[in-house]
């Protein structure tokens, strides 16, 4: 279900970039917001729809970011602000911690239905994927009684100090704010591109899971105190790395012979954006509790933590959030995920096909693209200085994505050599392949290749 929009547009830029009301609003945002900001280039939005944004100077972008996977049904999508106007008509908060009201009921109880597993959930709103992960820590802690995590390197679960404890993707985002959470003991993730083990799949007969049996659990923390395993079913900030088909079943494995708790952080890959509506579906997995954000409220703040109920038995008091749930987030929620069920999740499934064939035929091209993959609509692009050794190019993939933005396709990075493709799931088949289309007119340019 693919939003209306009109034919045959094409990025325009009109001015030099940024543009003269661009400078200005960056001349102010640097004198007075925080400087712990990351901006891959001065854009300054102005309006968006569809996939598409203005900036202030009236030039045009083409929006392959979706505000970091936040925007599944696209900019401004008209049910969407629908909706949020009919509820911030009627109220626009009571907190869900002391009162109730419907609409937070009701998404309640459709998380409970399409999240993977029985339907016997429950489910606490917050306003992030930290906020979620934050949830999902204190939960495991309270329900096993156990104080330690296992997460893995190259995780991204959040910045706040208890999921700032489980991220393992930058130095930069951990520098200075020890002591964090202590008792989180970091493992390699199946990121078979870049095997530290130095094997092959599947003959590795996955080792980056025998490895916390038989390593971490022996040598370093008993597993009967580690509450949880927290996983990412496809690795955000760390690269977009999909890992082997057996990776998730042979970790869930390992936490039913020990009795530890899995954590799926949907965070990024959740909510339709891989073809499915949470990535752990595609390895035929469960987990025990699920962090969700981003994707699930069309832009507006709102995160859940999803557990079966004999794990989310905690009492009143133990944990709550002020704005968690807010009704005008749950609104928006609700036709989100309507949306997504009527065609947008099938949209993702038939463009990221599209997209990761015409990827890897790219691939075969050319050298310096490393590897390719994901699913659906989270594509990431490997960009490399050597086939052989690997070697990553942080700075010629930073270039890539800035030329991109000269060019009118807004990009990101991850990993330290990757560029994500993470249009919002209104995508068409046009617009797809223009993205494309502008993605190899700059990569031909940042490398010198024809």
């Amino acid at each position: 279900m693919a939003q209306k929009r009109k034919r045959g547009r094409l990025p325009i830029i009109k001015t030099e970039l940024p543009g003269p009301r661009a400078r200005q609003i960056l001349r102010q945002d640097q004198k007075y917001v925080s400087s712990s900001y990351t901006r891959a280039y001065p854009v300054v939005i102005d309006k968006g729809d569809g996939v598409w944004v203005m900036d202030v100077d009236g030039n045009r972008f083409l929006d392959f970011t979706a505000g970091i996977g936040v925007l599944s049904t696209g900019h401004c999508h008209p049910e969407i602000v629908k909706v949020i106007n009919k509820q911030a008509s009627r109220f626009l908060h009571m907190s869900g911690t002391d009162f109730y009201y419907k609409v937070q009921s009701w998404l309640a109880e459709k998380l409970a239905e399409i999240v993977p597993g029985a339907k016997n959930k429950k489910v606490f709103f917050a306003n992030t994927g930290t906020e979620a992960v934050e949830c999902a820590m204190k939960l495991a802690r309270y329900h096993t009684r156990r104080q330690r995590f296992i997460a893995f390197i190259g995780a991204f679960h959040g910045r706040t100090l208890g999921s700032l404890s489980l991220t393992a993707s930058k130095a930069v985002q951990r520098r200075y704010f020890s002591p964090l959470v202590s008792g989180v003991y970091h493992v390699p993730y199946a990121y078979c591109f870049r095997c530290m083990f130095h094997l092959q799949y599947p003959s590795c007969n996955m080792e980056c899971v025998r490895y916390i049996d038989e390593v971490i659990f022996k040598k370093v923390v008993p597993p009967e105190d580690v509450a949880a395993i927290f996983v990412e079913p496809i690795q955000g900030e760390g690269g977009y790395i999909v890992p082997p088909p057996l990776f998730l079943t042979h970790l869930r494995r390992l936490c039913n012979k020990y009795d530890i708790l899995l954590v799926d952080d949907e965070v990024q890959a959740g909510m339709g954006r891989t073809g499915r509506m949470f990535a752990i579906e595609h390895f035929k997995a469960k987990a025990d509790i699920y962090c969700i954000a981003k994707g699930i409220a069309s832009g507006l703040p709102l995160g859940a933590c999803v557990a079966q109920s004999g794990i989310m038995n905690w009492p009143p008091g133990s944990h709550a959030s002020t704005f968690g749930g807010n009704p005008v987030a749950c609104a928006a929620a609700l036709k989100t995920i309507e949306l997504l069920e009527n065609g947008l999740i099938e949209n993702a499934e038939k463009l990221g096909q599209i997209a990761l064939e015409r990827l890897k035929e790219l691939k075969q091209r050319y050298d310096f693209i490393g590897d390719v993959r994901g699913k659906g609509l989270m594509l990431g692009i490997e960009l490399v200085g050597d086939a052989i050794t690997k070697e990553p190019v942080s700075d010629k993939r930073d270039a890539v994505v800035y030329e991109a933005f000269k060019q009118g396709l807004l990009l990101l990075g991850a990993g330290e050599s990757t560029v994500r493709l993470i249009p919002p799931l209104v995508l068409n088949e046009s617009e797809l392949h223009l993205g494309l289309d502008i993605f190899v007119r700059v990569i031909k340019k940042i490398f010198k290749r024809s």
